[in-house]
């Protein structure tokens, strides 16, 4: 493997853990906020929302270059194409998702009505790209399971569609949650954490696993 190739690699190494450690403490720095109940997106209101944002578009410019990364090292696959281009759709949608930040909805900031709807171009805008990242990502981590069955890493194989389940599931929860479905509603921010961790994870494992493989 060149260095350019690890290099882009690394991209996917840092990605996620950036994004995730980033979240957690803009989320605990807020006191009129609680992660457990109030969309991650939300952090991107307000005046220190600037944070967030920056943290969408940073995270998506580094799984947008991961994703070249990955298309060198499937270059003699039939994963080479799909698999890739899913994770630079992942990557789109979280930079146009930063720059079109969320309306108030769900619940925060919780001195305005509640709203269970994006109302403005732009909210529509960050719902339909943020969307990118909760379909494409999963979707990825099945079609990168049928490489690894390919190539007898059924380990890895295995973990990558119970990645992909648990998004699907924890997401389901999760919209149940922001449509204020009772007992869901207080946890909604919890689950999609949770989605997006196990889906984090799954990326960051991904990129550790080929560097060292290659």
């Amino acid at each position: 493997m060149n260095i350019k190739t690890k290099t882009l690699l690394w991209c996917g190494v840092i990605a996620c853990p950036l994004f995730i450690t980033i979240s957690f403490i803009e989320g605990a720095m807020r006191a009129d906020y609680s992660s457990i109940r109030f969309p991650l997106s939300s952090l991107a209101i307000g005046v220190t929302g600037w944070t967030q944002i920056v943290n969408f578009i940073v995270t998506g410019i580094l799984l947008f270059i991961f994703s070249f990364g990955l298309r060198r090292i499937f270059n003699t696959s039939k994963t080479k194409f799909k698999g890739p281009l899913l994770i630079s759709l992942v990557g789109i949608g979280l930079i146009v998702a930063g720059f079109c930040y969320t309306d108030p909805v769900y619940g925060y900031p919780t001195n305005l009505p509640l709203k269970v709807a994006q109302f403005t171009i732009r909210g529509h805008l960050h719902d339909g790209f943020s969307m990118f990242v909760f379909v494409c990502l999963p979707w990825a981590c099945f079609v990168f399971r049928k490489n690894f069955i390919a190539m007898h890493e059924h380990s890895w194989a295995t973990y990558s569609s119970i990645t992909g389940f648990a998004m699907i599931a924890t997401f389901i929860i999760t919209s149940m949650g922001f449509k204020q479905l009772p007992f869901f509603v207080d946890y909604a921010g919890l689950f999609q954490r949770l989605c997006l961790i196990i889906g984090c994870t799954w990326i960051t494992l991904l990129a550790i696993h080929l560097l060292r493989k290659n």
